[in-house]
């Protein structure tokens, strides 16, 4: 399987000649799912779910589906009919030929005063987790997490301890855009030293064979 990073919290996963792509949203490039033959969204926010993004990829592949929690589908369900698929904890399914669990319920707490939405993550061919915009743990092995660096939810400490508690054999960063590049080789090294995995960061566009 062959990971690429788009920009902030958009991925590509590519195998046996099948697209997936995971949250491509307004920081993403405007063909974040162009060639995508299934989209996963893991909640509502901007950063995550753009609809033009979503009616691009569908556009280029009239084959194509979305999987994602209610409150996006609510969204977009009549503007691509027969074409959204509603998932949520628990739930497994297979898209585009990846076997994909869905484990969480809630968004991480930016502020006690602002209402938590739902948010699921993604684990897929029980390989590579994406989260969302939170740090649910699966239970059972993660062998990549990439990890959402940067948000104003969380802080380095959580991030470090988070690798510890899912404990992958490697963690590849997302939701980065707002990472100034004056602050990425702390979040590089801190991270690399102490978070007990093998640590890497792609740039957009760039890609690792998993």
């Amino acid at each position: 399987m062959r990971l690429t990073k788009k920009t902030h919290a958009c991925i590509r996963l590519e195998k046996d000649g099948q697209t997936l792509v995971i949250d491509p949203g307004t920081f993403s490039e405007e063909d974040a799912a162009v060639g995508a033959d299934a989209i996963l969204v893991t909640h509502e926010h901007l950063d995550h779910f753009n609809e033009d993004r979503l009616r691009a990829g569908l556009e280029a592949n009239p084959a194509a589906g979305i999987w994602t929690l209610r409150s996006v589908a609510e969204k977009i369900s009549a503007a691509f009919p027969g074409r959204v698929h509603t998932v949520g904890h628990g739930d497994t399914f297979t898209a585009a030929g990846f076997d994909v669990q869905v484990h969480g319920e809630l968004h991480a707490v930016i502020h006690p005063d602002i209402p938590r939405i739902t948010n699921v993550g993604y684990l897929v061919d029980g390989s590579v987790f994406h989260p969302g915009d939170a740090l649910t743990v699966p239970d059972q092995p993660v062998d990549t997490l990439l990890i959402p660096v940067h948000a104003p939810w969380n802080k380095i400490s959580e991030i470090i301890d988070y690798v510890r508690e899912v404990k992958p054999q490697r963690a590849f960063d997302i939701h980065d855009a707002l990472l100034t590049d004056l602050a990425r080789p702390i979040y590089d090294s801190q991270i690399g030293s102490l978070g007990g995995a093998e640590h890497d960061r792609l740039v957009p566009g760039e890609s690792a064979d998993l």
